[in-house]
């Protein structure tokens, strides 16, 4: 039987190192997944991950458990990702990983028990590069609600404490956020076979 959250950040506050690499072994593939979708390329979300673990055992001798382990956590990956995204508008930097993406894109869409064609796998590539592309332009906020819940799927109760914000005001910027995407994404649609959740 696998540990308790409780259990291991009570062991890591104690510094117990085993039990801190459980946790990021946990929950690495929920952060990794949120720095990608926000940045748009593999290099900055694996830096990114990894500054999120290292500000998160940083952060772990206050964790008090007033939210679920999950929601603080979102927390402090947004809080990377918006640092980093501050940090790269005051460097002036674009980055653009275009094969990046297109080699990698199991992380961002996987198809479970099916084999694509080389042609649909192609035109898979080229849809979530789309769906990424209109992620990325999105404006922090809408890109952080989004992701949280399209992508990682947080109620809106985990989204309010993750933003520290009121229900309605969630309610509000989802709107907002899923509006800018489709009007980003409604004129592409019509190239592939199928529609995004997002999209919708």
């Amino acid at each position: 039987m696998q540990p308790s959250d409780e259990v291991l950040i009570e062991k890591s506050k104690n510094g117990d190192m085993e039990a801190f690499e459980q946790l990021v072994r946990r929950y690495e593939n929920k952060v990794y997944t949120v720095a990608y979708r926000f940045l748009g390329n593999h290099a900055d979300a694996s830096d990114l991950a990894q500054d999120t673990f290292l500000r998160l055992y940083q952060a772990l001798p206050g964790f008090r458990g007033e939210s679920s382990f999950m929601t603080w956590l979102y927390r402090i990956t947004a809080n990377a990702c918006r640092d980093e995204i501050r940090r790269q508008q005051r460097c002036h930097v674009v980055s653009l990983d275009n094969e990046t993406v297109k080699n990698g894109n199991h992380v961002i869409s996987r198809i479970s028990g099916s084999i694509l064609s080389p042609e649909e796998e192609v035109e898979r590539i080229e849809f979530n590069n789309t769906i990424q592309q209109c992620i990325s332009s999105l404006s922090e906020e809408h890109r952080l609600i989004l992701v949280m819940r399209e992508v990682q799927g947080l109620s809106y109760e985990e989204i309010a404490e993750v933003m520290k914000c009121s229900l309605g005001t969630v309610k509000s910027r989802l709107s907002r956020a899923r509006q800018a995407f489709k009007e980003k994404f409604d004129h592409r649609r019509e190239l592939f076979g199928r529609d995004s959740r997002l999209a919708r």
